[in-house]
Protein backbone atom coordinates (compact mmCIF):
# COMPACT_ATOMS: atom_id res chain seq x y z
CA UNK A 1 0.00 0.00 0.00
CA UNK A 2 1.63 3.62 -0.74
CA UNK A 3 2.10 5.94 2.21
CA UNK A 4 -0.25 8.29 0.68
CA UNK A 5 -2.97 5.46 0.56
CA UNK A 6 -1.87 4.43 3.85
CA UNK A 7 -2.52 7.87 5.43
CA UNK A 8 -5.94 7.81 4.03
CA UNK A 9 -6.72 5.16 5.37
CA UNK A 10 -5.62 5.69 9.04
CA UNK A 11 -7.51 9.02 8.61
CA UNK A 12 -10.43 7.76 7.91
CA UNK A 13 -10.31 5.32 10.65
CA UNK A 14 -9.44 7.80 12.88
CA UNK A 15 -12.48 9.32 11.70
CA UNK A 16 -14.95 6.62 12.13
CA UNK A 17 -13.78 6.18 15.63
CA UNK A 18 -14.74 9.68 16.53
CA UNK A 19 -17.67 9.39 15.21
CA UNK A 20 -18.20 6.13 17.23
CA UNK A 21 -17.48 8.00 20.15
CA UNK A 22 -14.28 5.91 20.44
CA UNK A 23 -11.41 7.66 22.58
CA UNK A 24 -8.86 7.49 19.83
CA UNK A 25 -5.20 8.19 21.75
CA UNK A 26 -2.90 9.66 19.17
CA UNK A 27 -0.01 7.10 18.59
CA UNK A 28 2.04 10.25 19.52
CA UNK A 29 0.48 10.28 23.03
CA UNK A 30 0.38 6.53 23.49
CA UNK A 31 4.43 6.30 22.69
CA UNK A 32 4.88 8.90 25.24
CA UNK A 33 4.26 6.41 28.00
CA UNK A 34 7.14 4.01 26.64
CA UNK A 35 9.27 7.16 26.38
CA UNK A 36 8.51 9.14 29.54
CA UNK A 37 9.08 5.24 31.48
CA UNK A 38 12.79 5.58 29.75
CA UNK A 39 13.37 8.81 31.07
CA UNK A 40 12.04 8.16 34.54
CA UNK A 41 14.13 4.88 34.82
CA UNK A 42 17.39 6.85 33.04
CA UNK A 43 16.63 9.55 35.76
CA UNK A 44 16.70 7.52 38.66
CA UNK A 45 19.53 5.24 37.84
CA UNK A 46 21.85 8.35 37.00
CA UNK A 47 20.57 9.84 40.39
CA UNK A 48 21.10 6.11 42.28
CA UNK A 49 17.43 6.42 43.74
CA UNK A 50 14.98 3.37 43.61
CA UNK A 51 11.45 4.43 42.85
CA UNK A 52 9.00 1.75 43.96
CA UNK A 53 6.12 0.39 41.53
CA UNK A 54 3.92 3.25 43.04
CA UNK A 55 6.50 6.24 42.65
CA UNK A 56 7.42 5.52 39.14
CA UNK A 57 3.43 4.97 38.28
CA UNK A 58 2.61 8.17 40.13
CA UNK A 59 5.54 9.94 37.83
CA UNK A 60 3.99 8.41 35.02
CA UNK A 61 0.69 9.05 35.74
CA UNK A 62 1.54 12.96 36.17
CA UNK A 63 3.26 13.06 32.91
CA UNK A 64 0.60 11.17 30.76
CA UNK A 65 -1.92 13.53 32.62
CA UNK A 66 -0.34 16.48 31.49
CA UNK A 67 0.14 15.36 28.21
CA UNK A 68 -3.77 14.43 27.88
CA UNK A 69 -4.59 18.05 29.16
CA UNK A 70 -2.09 20.06 26.96
CA UNK A 71 -3.82 17.68 23.87
CA UNK A 72 -7.58 18.73 24.81
CA UNK A 73 -7.14 21.92 25.88
CA UNK A 74 -4.93 22.85 22.24
CA UNK A 75 -7.89 21.10 20.27
CA UNK A 76 -10.55 22.88 21.74
CA UNK A 77 -8.57 26.36 21.96
CA UNK A 78 -8.36 25.35 17.61
CA UNK A 79 -11.06 24.44 17.18
CA UNK A 80 -11.32 21.22 17.22
CA UNK A 81 -13.07 19.92 20.70
CA UNK A 82 -12.35 16.24 21.89
CA UNK A 83 -10.00 15.37 18.78
CA UNK A 84 -6.93 14.59 20.67
CA UNK A 85 -4.84 13.79 17.30
CA UNK A 86 -5.31 17.32 16.48
CA UNK A 87 -4.73 18.76 19.86
CA UNK A 88 -1.72 16.69 19.89
CA UNK A 89 0.08 17.63 16.92
CA UNK A 90 -1.18 21.30 17.67
CA UNK A 91 0.47 21.18 21.15
CA UNK A 92 3.58 19.55 19.86
CA UNK A 93 4.04 22.08 17.16
CA UNK A 94 3.58 24.97 19.99
CA UNK A 95 5.59 23.51 21.99
CA UNK A 96 8.87 23.39 19.38
CA UNK A 97 7.45 26.80 18.30
CA UNK A 98 8.21 27.89 21.98
CA UNK A 99 11.58 26.48 22.16
CA UNK A 100 12.87 27.81 18.80
CA UNK A 101 11.71 31.14 20.10
CA UNK A 102 13.44 29.94 23.13
CA UNK A 103 16.94 29.73 21.26
CA UNK A 104 16.33 32.23 18.71
CA UNK A 105 16.22 30.15 15.77
CA UNK A 106 12.83 32.37 14.60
Amino acid sequence: MSPHISAVARREAIQEFQHAGVLFAPAKAANAGGVATSALEMSQNSMRFYWTFEEVDDHLRKIMTDLYRNASSAAEQYGSPGDLAAGANIAGFLKVGESMLAYGIV
